[in-house]
């Protein structure tokens, strides 16, 4: 299929949904002759946010029509609107009002994932994934798929990478153990190493900076972290911050004590200039 003609009708499909439906296109349609969309990617829906737009419904009805296409004679399968559907059938709505399109299943699986991507609740997994079926199924660029969904390219390229990380991170990240800003730093690690480091961000409570800072260390040949050491974070608490808080001082720059065994660790001293990691080198080869 043509790149540039997929998903033509894709602007004609969303476009009520961007600038108001015409009321004479809106019809009841009984909740029991829609079907899902078989091309939904999304697998989890959060049962608080659903119920808050049941709720919603259950007050105010249904304040924008679902997309649907025809199946058969009288029967309908969605297109757009999964939640509201969902949301309808728990407040005991018998019908939802509704659009009806023409549709084509590859468009119907389009619509699906760009609808989805977009949403501020779906999981950086469920957008890689969903990403990478625009590339594979629709041989779209990364910057093709950038431009449909309203992302940079680099945020798309980013997001696509959680797919190569190792099964205990990427379980970790679909159970919300991790960040998505610690998966990525997990991605270009292998073998003991990335166990190490992901058991550290599993035990230890790291921000994403501390722990960027961690791995970038890591590669430069610093010593592997400790996961086990279980006096990390009460030494931080007392004694490391407390350090931490001289060295500031003393420098005029963020300072931050790692230990990695028991007496064992590093110092990172960061700098913002070339003019102030100047200074720095000055004041350590004078000392």
């Amino acid at each position: 299929m043509d790149k540039r003609g997929l998903g033509k009708g894709l602007n004609a499909l969303l476009a009520d949904q961007r600038s108001g439906d015409d009321a004479r296109s809106v019809r009841e349609i009984p909740i029991d002759l829609i079907a899902p969309n078989p091309y939904q990617p999304r697998t989890i829906f959060d049962e608080g946010p659903l119920q808050e737009l049941a709720d919603s419904i259950k007050e105010h009805g249904v304040l924008q029509p679902v997309l649907v296409r025809r199946q058969g004679a009288d029967r309908y399968e969605l297109i757009v609107g999964e939640r509201r559907l969902r949301a309808a059938r728990m407040v005991g709505l018998t019908s939802l009002p509704a659009v009806l399109r023409e549709c084509s299943d590859r468009d119907m699986i389009l619509v699906a994932l760009i609808e989805n991507v977009q949403r501020t609740d779906v999981s950086p997994l469920e957008q890689a994934r969903a990403y990478r079926r625009m590339v594979t199924e629709f041989s779209l660029t990364q910057e093709e798929v950038a431009r449909r969904v309203g992302k940079s390219r680099a945020a798309v390229g980013n997001t696509m990478r959680l797919l190569s990380l190792q099964g205990p991170a990427m379980r970790a990240l679909e159970e919300g153990r991790i960040t998505e800003g610690h998966a990525r730093l997990l991605v270009p690690l292998t073998g003991p190493i990335h166990d190490d480091v992901l058991d550290a961000f599993l035990q230890r409570d790291m921000s994403v900076r501390e722990a960027e800072a961690m791995v970038r260390g890591l590669l430069r040949g610093f010593p592997r972290p400790d996961p086990s050491d279980s006096r990390i974070g009460e030494e931080r608490d007392s004694n490391h911050l407390a350090i931490e808080e001289a060295l500031s001082l003393a420098l005029g720059t963020r300072v931050r004590l790692r230990q990695t065994g028991e007496d064992r660790g590093y110092l990172l001293v960061e700098f913002y200039t070339q003019e102030q990691l100047e200074g720095l080198i000055d004041r350590f080869a004078g000392l």
